[in-house]
């Protein structure tokens, strides 16, 4: 005796989206692990600033400012505070409000580590990169901005 079940047509739906859902998936994933950014240097600036105003943006509406410059190129101009050499391949520059100890920091492009490195504390600077984000730390109860994919802006 042989038995013909016809399969129930929502299990085909189901099975149906459960492949478009993975083959989405997948495709995003790829995109993700495989996007390239343009380097910094040749992306035009979406906002020029300088250091101790932007931070005090930052300190004043923190929300409001992550609205305006996150994910922006920025160019920020300041003084160099404190160098971070971290290995051959990470270097991260800060600039540091004395007065209340928040700072912005900036890693840089591997292809502009060697330029980075020729920084001194003092030294006044103009630094192009993208924005991450603004926080406050309650454990150092205190402002930091993030930058990445930096290069000296000349």
């Amino acid at each position: 005796m042989t038995t013909n079940k016809k399969m129930n047509p929502w299990i085909k739906r189901i099975l149906l989206a459960g492949a478009v859902v993975l083959v989405a998936g997948g495709v995003a994933v790829w995109y993700i692990f495989t996007q390239t950014f343009t380097d910094t240097k040749e992306s035009k600036a979406d906002y020029t600033v300088n250091a101790m105003d932007f931070l005090k943006e930052f300190q004043q509406d923190n929300n409001a400012a992550n609205k305006k410059y996150a994910e922006k190129i920025i160019v920020v101009n300041g003084r160099v505070d404190k160098t971070e050499i971290a290995s051959d391949s990470s270097i991260n520059i800060k600039i540091i409000d004395t007065a209340t100890d928040a700072y912005i920091i900036f890693a840089f492009q591997q292809q502009h580590l060697a330029e980075a490195k020729q920084l001194k504390e003092g030294d006044t600077v103009s630094i192009k990169g993208s924005c991450s984000n603004g926080i406050y730390s309650e454990i150092l109860e205190t402002y930091a901005v993030n930058f990445k994919r930096c290069t000296l802006n000349k």
